[in-house]
């Protein structure tokens, strides 16, 4: 019964997919020939044709192509979006002075007026499409989306199906664009299996709510082993702050007996509480007492100065980290320094899977690793900073969960069979089964749903419980069909006058990536949501909740590149202090996240992007940043000296490291991601077959010798003179984003050597000086990173110009398009103080690109 009732909300649910497919070339095909009615084809315009045939003729002839155009064999069909896309190229080309070639007599008035002329054609086209068809089709949710959606209609905050479904497509930096999400069997079948997942763990089904775990340990119990590898300094009981034989006998709960831990994780390192389990998956609550301690020689332990970060991860209880899903849980934990043990207790909460336990996450500390001093299989502890190791000495723990809901049955069950109860009574089930499946279309649809496609669910749920499905069971078919539909998985272009429900889906999900809360909604059943001041109102309300940390963390782990940020591990022989410094790594995605919040809750101007006189820092960073010294994990903004050549996005930790392959800086990497994510102007793909420029780690070469070796040819250079000089300027910024004024190599320079975090030796050399000065293509010169930064501030409305159309694709799905230009400029012209930007985020939401060319506001 089960397997055939699996295969029928299959057929259903693919069927429904063939109709939502049917409908994606349906825009394109539309989007292909505008109704004729609506906007008809014009030769092209005398003047036009006239300065074309003038000054470009000669190089894009049928006889010369020159690049393989022919103007004079191009239609000038503008309704084809084909056709129109060519038009728009050359229309771009010809705006940035790439053509005519500067050997074509073209002034600037003939320059100005063929764009005028052609500008205007392209406009109109695209507009008409816009008119006839929307900005872009139906855009199915992405699969962080999906997550979330069904996190927040089951009230399952930590719902984990995300990685159950395909990887979306990007487009534009984002997944979030609707021509990259397309549906397939394969996916609609990874649907199914995340819906039957996500229902399953919503539905409960014993009466009474299990009684929690309670476990505490103290004393030895506080580690399921008595050494770690790392030698003892990595790990080792105390008693009264000096180290004991972890093998005498006595009470494993011996209260006085202290775990000293010394050490981050990292392979082959795994230490937890014996004995600790999970029973079942949930929240469980955590409180332990700790203290931040400095290891001195022969095992004694004094009060730490500062705090000592940590945070748990969640894993299996096993020996090893090979297979094993470890998820840092509970957030990050300063641990103060305490002279007595047992006075510092703390409290969190973890969530946790069925069968894991919690293995202690220290933070910026050594991390010891096999095969120290050369020899296989051994380990040695590096030496102690002066002052001694800082650790944390743990006394007892206790876990309690998983912790109980205010209700039984939860909330969650409730949501799927309302007031019937685990059991699932019911005296009529059909009516009962009409009556919850429509309850959870109306919770689960993000706006009315036609009286037909409600029918076709009912009957699917009828069929099966006629066919001798229980009651639950046959709703569950009847709700995972429809979490499957196009009526959950896309959102809709705004495309009527009024249309209320699909601006309150794209509000909701541009800034909490899912569904519309209880507020959103009943704006727009009222038809109020899209009146100015209401749309203003509720844009605040979102910007300012928590969950406009989605927002934050997705759209900058895309525009940014912030989700590579563990891509590329530094070069442990060019740079062994950033050796498996997790600790580090984390605080960089901290800080750029932190400062993007700032930019917009702040209102900002769009300037700071490339400079400010603050960061965001926390110790690990001020450290790295050679700022003076903060205490505590915990970023918060700092003013940084009138000298330092740190502030703006440009010159962060995490956008640095994502611009770099861990083994050296690239200024072609560097300077074309710049130019590209945070300028707007992004460089050309290279030709196909070019090699990449390899860095000389001998230290023999600088990287602007190797550059001008790759750039001798008059093609490459041209192009290369519009980003290389860009990633010059960054050269004094090593692989992690650290100041330095030379090289790192391997064999020519000042020879460095010691021993790593990890306990192993390196050696590397102090090669050539930096040099950090360029010229850019238009002929600017800069001598370093400062100079650099004031050009890009001068242009202030192309950064303004950039965070625009990013946010465009972010919000609507679509690039911005030709026929969206004139509105972007008005918007800039509308926040043309500064160009602040949260009042560009929220212009945007009022114009019509986010709203719908139809109809503006009501």
């Amino acid at each position: 019964m089960k397997k055939r009732a699996s295969r029928s909300v299959v057929t259903f649910c693919l069927k429904l997919a063939f109709s939502i497919l049917a409908i994606m070339p349906a825009f394109y095909v539309t989007n292909n020939a505008v109704d004729a009615g609506r906007f008809t084809v014009a030769p092209i315009p005398a003047p036009l044709a006239r300065l074309l045939q003038q000054h470009c003729s000669q190089c894009h002839d049928k006889a010369a192509h020159s690049g393989g155009l022919d103007l004079t064999a191009m239609s000038f069909d503008l309704p084809d979006r084909s056709v129109r896309e060519q038009w728009i190229r050359i229309h771009d080309r010809v705006e940035r002075g790439e053509m005519p070639p500067k050997s074509v007599a073209f002034s600037p008035a003939q320059r100005a007026e063929l764009l005028r002329l052609l500008g205007a054609q392209l406009h109109a086209a695209d507009e008409a499409e816009i008119i006839a068809a929307g900005r872009g089709p139906l855009r199915r949710l992405n699969r962080d989306e999906h997550e979330q959606n069904l996190r927040d209609l089951l009230q399952l905050p930590y719902l984990d199906i995300r990685d159950q479904l395909p990887a979306d497509r990007e487009a534009y930096h984002f997944n979030k664009v609707s021509e990259t999400l397309d549906i397939s069997r394969v996916q609609l079948m990874a649907y199914l299996d995340a819906a039957e997942v996500a229902l399953q763990q919503a539905m409960v089904k014993t009466a009474q709510q299990p009684a929690p775990m309670k476990y505490r340990a103290v004393g030895k119990q506080l580690s399921f082993v008595r050494s770690i590898v790392g030698e003892k300094q990595s790990m080792f009981f105390a008693r009264n702050s000096v180290g004991i034989d972890s093998n005498e006998k006595g009470d494993e709960a011996d209260p006085t007996v202290e775990m000293a831990l010394f050490r981050s994780p990292g392979w082959p390192y795994a230490i937890f509480p014996k004995k600790l389990e999970t029973p079942t998956a949930g929240s469980y609550r955590v409180r332990f007492s700790a203290r931040a301690v400095l290891q001195q020689p022969g095992f004694v332990l004094k009060p730490a100065t500062l705090p000592v970060p940590m945070t748990f991860r969640s894993r299996r209880p096993t020996n090893h980290d090979i297979a094993e899903d470890v998820r840092s849980v509970g957030g990050i934990i300063d641990i103060q320094p305490n002279a007595q043990p047992g006075v510092g207790v703390y409290e969190t909460v973890v969530q946790l899977g069925a069968g894991q336990t919690i293995e202690y996450g220290l933070l910026g500390l050594p991390v010891p690793q096999p095969d120290a001093r050369g020899i296989t299989g051994s380990y040695r502890f590096p030496p102690f900073p002066e002052g001694g190791q800082p650790g944390i000495a743990f006394q007892w723990m206790e876990v309690e969960g998983p912790l109980a809901p205010e209700t039984w049955p939860p909330a969650s069950h409730r949501v799927l069979f309302d007031d019937l109860g685990v059991e699932m009574k019911s005296a009529n089930p059909t009516q009962d089964a009409k009556r919850l499946l429509r309850r959870f279309i109306n919770q689960a649809a993000r706006e009315p749903v036609p009286e037909d496609a409600i029918a076709r669910f009912e009957k699917l749920t009828l069929a099966r419980l006629n066919g001798g499905a229980s009651l639950a069971d046959a709703l569950l078919s009847g709700y995972k069909a429809f979490l499957c539909s196009d009526l959950f998985l896309y959102l809709r272009e705004p495309v009527r006058a009024n249309d209320q429900f699909a601006v309150a889906n794209r509000l909701s999900h541009f800034l909490t990536d899912t569904r519309p809360d209880a507020g959103l909604l009943e704006l727009a059943r009222q038809g109020t949501l899209r009146r100015p001041a209401v749309l203003r109102r509720e844009t605040d309300r979102l910007i300012a909740g928590e969950s406009f940390q989605r927002f934050v963390t997705h759209f900058t782990d895309y525009w940014l590149s912030l989700r590579d940020l563990r891509r590329d591990d530094p070069d442990i022989r060019l740079y062994p202090e950033y050796r498996l410094d997790d600790y580090l790594v984390e605080s960089m995605g901290m800080e750029t996240r932190a400062f993007f919040t700032a930019m917009v809750r702040e209102n900002l101007p769009a300037t700071m992007l490339i400079d400010t006189d603050f960061i965001f820092a926390n110790d690990r960073l001020a450290q790295h940043y050679g700022l003076p010294a903060i205490v505590g994990s915990n970023v918060r903004k700092v003013a940084l000296p009138k000298d330092s050549p740190y502030g703006g996005l440009l010159t962060q930790g995490a956008i640095l490291k994502v611009t770099t392959n861990g083994v050296t800086t690239s200024p072609v990497l560097r300077g074309a991601w710049v130019m590209d994510r945070l300028i707007g102007q992004p460089p050309s793909p290279p030709p196909p077959g070019v090699p990449a420029v390899e860095p000389d780690i001998r230290g023999a070469k600088s990287m602007r010798d190797l550059l001008a070796l790759h750039t001798k040819s008059t093609m490459c250079a041209s192009c290369h003179a519009k980003f290389d000089p860009v990633g010059l300027a960054l050269e004094n910024f090593d692989v992690m984003g650290r100041w330095r004024t030379r090289y790192r190599g391997l064999e020519t320079g000042e020879r460095i050597s010691g021993i790593d975090r990890s306990g192993h030796d390196f050696s590397y050399t102090i090669a050539g000086l930096v040099d950090a000065s360029g010229r850019l293509a238009d002929g600017r010169e800069f001598k370093d990173v400062h100079a650099l930064k004031a050009i890009f501030k001068s242009n202030s409305r192309q950064l303004a110009r950039n965070l625009l159309h990013q946010f465009t694709v972010y919000a609507t799905g679509t690039p911005v398009r030709f026929a969206d230009r004139r509105e972007i400029e008005s918007i800039l012209d509308t926040c043309a103080n500064d160009y602040r930007v949260g009042d560009l985020l929220r212009a945007l939401v009022q114009s019509k690109i986010f709203l719908g060319q139809k109809g503006g506001h009501v």
